[in-house]
């Protein structure tokens, strides 16, 4: 009998080892190979989650009281899905509460539903618009709405612009840009003229670009809240003689308080025979001008060479959203782009981390697009419509015996504080009557305004309507006669 053959050595592949740092718990990552059940139970909770707090708005607060936090530090070991939905429920007790009919404090709306469904969808692609590979189909729908709603605010064929985190960054790139464009680049006693009643953001932006306090220089409002012509063409002809240059002229199309327009056509007169860049901070109001009806608000915003827009004051869009538009968009790269050496070049005419302050951005266009989709040109009429129709009701309703003094402007917004009262007195009348018109479920705010505290109303919530309103008024005159019994 022959001997066993011996078979040839075969060598078995073993498994390679862990990488470092890993575990055997897998984690929480989405699947990329295969339906995910743990993904989608806990979007559906967390879906459902936020379904009930809509549906019981108002049944809660505008403003709820203290609730305790969740714990803040990660445990040792991951939470469950369970646990984790429960502790964003204990969060959310504490939350302010837009979607409540009586929110009019400030300029921060319910969201729409698909604006909502877009940043979900936004943050599952995690795209990032700093440069066109990491976000191919989002840097050209980016470039195409912001040049859509350049052109549909009256902005000239070609003009377009770039998202931002907020109407303050909005603002803060604008004035570089002019600065950049007018050839003032480290000039330090260069000024940018703006009403006294522009905007905060415009002060930190003169912290930010190393200038000086003074180099904002307010210019003085009419009985209505607008920035004086007049006066600005006095300062504009005295910078001129003593040869300081101006950055920009800063107009406000809706101040915050009463929600004023500068006369635009008037101050761009001025700027385009001086030489000037002009700079429209429409953070509230520019919305406006995307509905054919209401753009008479805003005449002259076309006559711009940039616009702030906050479509997430008005239109539902949930925040951040703001937009930077410009005439020449090109001037957006022609300041801020450095080169991206470790990325491939684009194909669509530039990144997007070019063309703004900031590299890394979400897809937040995302939500935008889809929002204003969702609503249609129809439905954007319909939620300016209303906004404008609640103010009239409340003026109209504030209107009796002249017992308050109210101040508006153009948009949605309202002010007003009894008339008769000095500062001191003013101020308790606002604080009393804020505390007690909580208790009512109606939250306003409290700005303090050419010296007073007033009372400010923002008629953007659509929940609101006009029995809300009525019960607001009501309380607002009964106040009055309080104020006047007591001294204030």
């Amino acid at each position: 009998m022959p001997p066993p053959r011996e078979l040839p050595l075969v060598s078995v592949p073993q498994a390679p080892p862990p990488l470092q740092g890993t575990t055997a718990r897998r984690l929480p990552f989405p699947d990329p190979q295969a339906s995910d059940p743990a993904l989608q139970g806990l979007l559906e909770g967390a879906s459902a989650l936020l379904a009930r707090w809509f549906s019981a708005a108002s049944l809660q607060p505008p403003l709820p009281g203290v609730a305790p936090l969740p714990p803040v530090a990660p445990a040792q070991h991951g939470l469950p899905d369970p646990i984790l939905l429960a502790e964003a429920g204990l969060l959310m007790e504490g939350a302010y509460n837009p979607n409540h009919p009586g929110a009019l404090a400030h300029l921060d709306p319910p969201p729409l539903l698909a604006s909502v469904a877009g940043d979900l969808i936004a943050a599952g692609l995690n795209n990032n618009l700093l440069a066109e590979e990491l976000s191919p189909s989002l840097s050209r729908l980016e470039k195409a709405l912001c040049a859509w709603l350049a052109e549909a605010i009256g902005l000239p064929a070609g003009a377009g612009g770039v998202p931002a985190s907020g109407g303050s960054l909005s603002n803060l790139m604008a004035l570089v840009v002019a600065r950049h464009q007018r050839g003032l680049d480290g000039v330090a006693g260069a000024v940018v003229l703006c009403s006294a009643d522009a905007h905060v953001s415009l002060a930190k932006a003169m912290r930010v670009m190393g200038l000086l306090p003074t180099a904002l220089r307010p210019i003085a409002v009419d009985p209505s809240g607008r920035l004086d012509p007049a006066r600005l063409a006095e300062e504009l002809d005295d910078l001129g003689r003593r040869g300081v240059p101006v950055i920009a002229v800063v107009a406000t199309a809706g101040t915050t308080v009463r929600g004023a327009v500068d006369p635009l056509p008037a101050i761009a007169a001025l700027c385009r025979d001086h030489g000037v860049w002009l700079h429209v901070d429409g953070a509230i109001g520019a919305v406006f001008a995307l509905c054919e009806s209401h753009r008479h608000r805003v005449a002259g915003l076309e006559l711009a060479d940039s616009v702030t827009m906050n479509p997430q004051k008005l239109l539902g869009i949930t925040k951040t959203s703001s937009l930077l538009l410009l005439r020449s968009p090109a001037a957006l790269s022609g300041t801020f782009a450095t080169g991206l050496p470790y990325m491939e070049p684009s194909c669509g005419g530039g990144h997007g981390g070019e063309s703004g302050l900031q590299g890394t951005r979400p897809a937040e266009v995302i939500k935008l697009w889809l929002g204003l989709r969702q609503l249609g040109l129809e439905g954007i009429a319909a939620v300016l419509d209303g906004a404008i129709s609640r103010r009239r009701l409340l003026h109209q309703l504030l209107d009796d015996g002249r017992r308050l003094r109210v101040l508006g402007g153009s948009f949605h917004l309202l002010a007003f504080r009894p008339e008769g009262l000095d500062r001191s007195a003013s101020e308790r009348w606002s604080q009393r009557t804020r505390q007690m018109l909580l208790r009512e479920g109606l939250m306003l705010s409290r700005p303090d305004y050419q010296g007073h505290h007033h009372l400010k109303a923002v008629l953007g919530n659509p929940h609101t309507a006009s029995e809300h309103l009525e019960k607001l008024s009501a309380l607002l005159l009964a106040s009055c006669g309080e104020a006047e019994g007591s001294g204030g």
